[in-house]
């Protein structure tokens, strides 16, 4: 069984069930449509023991994989192993999508290799991440563009110079800025827990990864694992992180992608090999990468009042059904925070926005974003019941996944309703069969 006290790159056998759901890519947009849209977003068409034995002889071969690699410049780490995905047990699409929140995080330090490990342990479909550029043009998983919430860099005095205050979307933000480091610096740096009131006895035990490490997660995993990485500040990123041959963020990381074989349209057979889903707050740069691959996007939905990454419009203006019918020629759904479907108001719930029924009816999928079990994260309806919240968002709202923090509770809710629904099933069938046999009883 796996420990969270060995190092993170300890490779275990993962074998839980996954399960999800799936709606078909809708047609494209007018020609008309598109170019109205286009003008407005500003782009245009782009071209001892036993076991103490097997830990030494796999601490040595990795030791001789991270000197072999240090001579060739790749990761310390090793990367995908490849394996068939013939024998692999295939991704169901038998209900909605349960989608690690950047890992098991509601347990483990967000975005680390354990997070991921203990998610898809407890039975995710999909891991989720966030892509940023360290000062060197690596790909890392992290989710803040500083690193003072969720490192220890206020540890770190070598460091203590580099605080810097930059203008991010619009306001200046003070701290250690992932772009002024280099991938060597912030490998140094451990991760902890975001809250204080989770679980704090695994920070300072696991690095940042790479997009890469990412990757390699899943890949090795003993089941197929989809993969839902972000394209997280590409404005900001653009601007402080410059690469070789005029290439931009965005094509570092479609580059990636496909080096691992993610490719394919959504369904295809491609992608159920290796699903991913490519997600942005940014609108240009989803459409930007439409031309480099034709893996499936989800655009993302902040508050309504908030301006987009890239554009001066609000989240509100760009959920127009004009605004959908243009970007469904680009994604295949939108990702919108749970709180701009169902408005609260003191903290309860609210009549429910026409959100869904409207991305439905333009053939897009529906992800919102973010299911946490703590109280102080759950509406009053819901009476500190976190599987009252999945029913509602499953059942009544009619989703079609959720990202959330506690991977195994999602897991455990579906499960428990997937067989109420078959025992139901099964007492109709017999209720029914017994009222025949009365029926035929007195009709002889």
């Amino acid at each position: 069984m796996y420990s969270l006290t060995k190092p993170e790159s300890t490779i275990h056998r993962l074998t839980r069930k996954s399960v999800r759901s799936s709606l078909l890519l809708g047609v494209r947009a007018s020609p008309r449509l598109r170019l109205d849209w286009e003008k407005r977003l500003g782009v245009g068409d782009r071209g001892g023991s036993e076991e103490d034995i097997m830990a030494s002889l796999w601490f040595a071969s990795l030791l001789l994989f991270s000197l072999f690699n240090l001579t060739i410049g790749r990761p310390i780490y090793p990367l995908p192993s490849k394996q068939d995905n013939k024998v692999k047990q295939p991704l169901q699409i038998s209900r909605p999508y349960n989608i690690a929140h950047r890992g098991s995080n509601g347990e483990i330090p967000e975005e680390t290799t354990a997070a991921y490990m203990r998610a898809i342990e407890e039975g995710a479909d999909f891991i989720e991440t966030d892509i940023l550029a360290s000062k060197d043009g690596s790909l890392i998983c992290f989710h803040d563009v500083i690193l003072d919430d969720t490192t220890d860099i206020a540890k770190h005095k070598e460091f203590a110079d580099r605080k810097r205050t930059y203008e991010v979307q619009g306001s200046n933000m003070t701290g250690y800025f992932v772009v002024d480091f280099t991938l060597d610096e912030l490998k140094s740096l451990r991760v902890k827990q975001r809250y204080p009131f989770r679980d704090q006895q695994y920070n300072g035990k696991f690095s940042i990864i790479t997009f890469e490490e990412f990757i390699a997660i899943a890949l090795d995993a003993n089941r197929i694992v989809g993969i839902y990485p972000e394209i997280k500040n590409p404005v900001f990123i653009n601007q402080h992180v410059k690469w070789p041959h005029g290439k931009k963020f965005e094509d570092k990381f479609v580059g990636l992608l496909l080096k691992y074989g993610y490719k394919g349209a959504y369904m295809s057979e491609d992608w159920l090999k290796q699903p991913v889903f490519i997600q942005s707050f940014a609108p240009t740069s989803l459409i930007y990468i439409s031309n480099m691959t034709d893996s499936p996007k989800i655009f993302l939905i902040d508050d309504f009042t908030m301006p987009t990454q890239d554009t001066n419009q609000s989240y509100w203006e760009i959920t127009s059904d004009s605004f959908l019918e243009y970007i469904r020629s680009y994604v295949v759904g939108i990702g919108p925070w749970k709180d701009t479907i169902v408005p609260p108001e003191n903290n309860h719930l609210t009549t429910p926005s026409d959100l869904v029924d409207r991305a439905h009816a333009h053939n897009l999928q529906v992800h919102p974003y973010t299911y946490r079990n703590e109280n102080s994260f759950l509406h009053f309806d819901f009476h500190q019941d976190p599987y009252s919240e999945y029913a509602y968002w499953l059942n009544k709202i009619g989703v079609d996944g959720l990202f959330t923090d506690f991977t195994g509770s999602l897991h455990k809710y579906q499960e428990w309703a997937a067989a109420s629904a078959t025992d139901e099933k099964s007492a109709y069938g017999l209720l029914h069969k017994i009222a025949l046999m009365i029926s035929s009883y007195d009709r002889e």
